[in-house]
């Protein structure tokens, strides 16, 4: 996995993504990368990543891509309005990856757009997301 974030930036890992193994590998404004390497307790019972673990990855991706501040004192965070994931391929490697990319909105809410590939370059989901700003 590859590293492109400001480490004052990294966040205290929150219950889930300690669970699941999930990491952030790029934050940029509009922009986040989260990587999973899978594991056998990821896996639905035909022995493929869960959906709901796709739809994880595409949450937190979209999320933090509209939440970026650039500054570790003064945090963003968002919550989830509507999202719609789409399911496209069968995952080949043994890593997920998962872009998004904020693509527009104002000052109470946001548009994104996600996408998941595994580490052989395979798309294997798509989605698009709605999200407010929380105040602090």
């Amino acid at each position: 996995m590859t590293q492109d974030v400001d480490p004052a930036l990294i966040e205290t890992p929150s219950a889930l993504q300690t669970h699941l193994g999930f990491s952030m590998t790029g934050w940029s404004r509009d922009y986040a990368r989260i990587e999973l390497p899978l594991h056998p307790y990821l896996m639905n019972r035909q022995g493929l990543p869960h959906g709901g673990i796709h739809a994880t990855l595409l949450d937190t991706a979209m999320g933090f891509a509209g939440c970026y501040t650039g500054d570790p004192e003064r945090s963003q965070m968002a919550l989830t309005l509507s999202m719609t994931v789409n399911y496209l391929a069968q995952a080949k490697g043994a890593v997920l990856i998962a872009e998004g990319w904020r693509t527009g909105g104002g000052k109470t809410s946001y548009f994104a757009k996600g996408e998941i590939r595994d580490d052989s370059g395979t798309l294997v989901a798509t989605a698009t997301g709605v999200f407010r700003y929380r105040r602090s």
